[in-house]
């Protein structure tokens, strides 16, 4: 019996495979429990600013593996590039059996027009100084790192755990009005272009509102990271909603059989297979 919940679209972003801070093993939680018509993948899932040969872990391999089985098995993968993988966007309109790798995607979802873009072309830190931005990169990871040993500690004490980075963010002025900007840049874009949803990634923040000015209304969506919320957003039954791994497990989860035994080797072998199965079909 197929317990796995079956969903028009899903969006997941801020992944930053390759990196202390990312959750791998909730991601192919995750991934192991739905059964998309569609996964968009908006930015930063594997980061190449950050990458290092020492640290690509079996589960960040089991990522990979398990969107490449969503390809392999219909699933339209289509993988907008971010700032962390910007390397992708010199291959910008590659398709490759059912993934295609875009910077930029709309879809129409039941009569209306949805936007899909990472954000980072807001981001004038990036676009001017992208040294700077690396080294914030850099920071935030080592951030992320020490958040763990916190965690780990306030765990074995009983203890609530906490979010270092969301607190900083949360706590600096600077930080909630570049979130505030980005966010009325991107919807001010997108009532302007009459697109009814805009979806973004990029600043780690879920949200779903509906934005009005005075020229119309829109709906900015943002799928949050796997870094801090473990959060995607899902599309069905003309809905969009936020999922939280923490809050919404909606059944038992556990890692597709196919996973669970594979080695390292294997996972590479397995994902070079799917590739080139996939490059057999063009």
């Amino acid at each position: 019996m197929d317990l796995k919940r079956k969903l028009e679209v899903v969006v997941i972003s801020d992944v930053h495979l390759g990196t202390y801070g990312c959750h791998a093993k909730q991601l192919v939680n995750y991934l192991s429990s739905i059964k998309p018509k569609t996964l968009i993948l908006n930015g930063d899932i594997v980061d190449m600013w950050q990458f290092s040969k020492r640290y690509f872990p079996k589960s960040h391999l089991k990522v990979i593996k398990k969107i490449m089985d969503f390809a392999a098995n219909g699933t339209e993968v289509i993988y907008i590039t971010g700032n962390h993988d910007e390397m992708l966007r010199k291959f910008s309109g590659t398709t490759i059996g059912n993934i295609s790798i875009v910077d930029k995607k709309v879809l129409e979802l039941d009569g209306k027009k949805a936007w899909f873009f990472h954000g980072d072309v807001f981001d004038i830190s990036i676009q001017n100084a992208k040294w700077l931005a690396k080294l914030g990169g850099y920071g935030y990871d080592l951030l992320i790192l020490l958040n763990r040993v916190v965690n780990w500690t306030l765990e074995k004490l009983g203890k609530e755990r906490f979010s270092l980075s969301k607190h900083i963010k949360n706590s600096v002025k600077g930080a909630i009005k570049y979130i505030n900007d980005f966010e009325k840049t991107a919807t001010d874009l997108a009532i302007e272009n009459n697109y009814d949803y805009v979806i973004c990634g990029h600043i780690h923040q879920p949200k779903i509102e509906i934005i009005e000015n005075n020229k119309g209304k829109t709906t900015y969506l943002n799928s949050g990271d796997w870094v801090e919320h473990f959060t995607a957003l899902e599309y069905q039954f003309k809905r969009w909603k936020i999922y939280n791994y923490n809050k919404d497990k909606l059944i038992p989860f556990s890692v597709d059989e196919d996973l669970k035994e594979l080695e390292v080797k294997d996972l590479i072998a397995a994902i070079t297979i799917v590739q080139q199965s996939e490059e057999t079909k063009q």
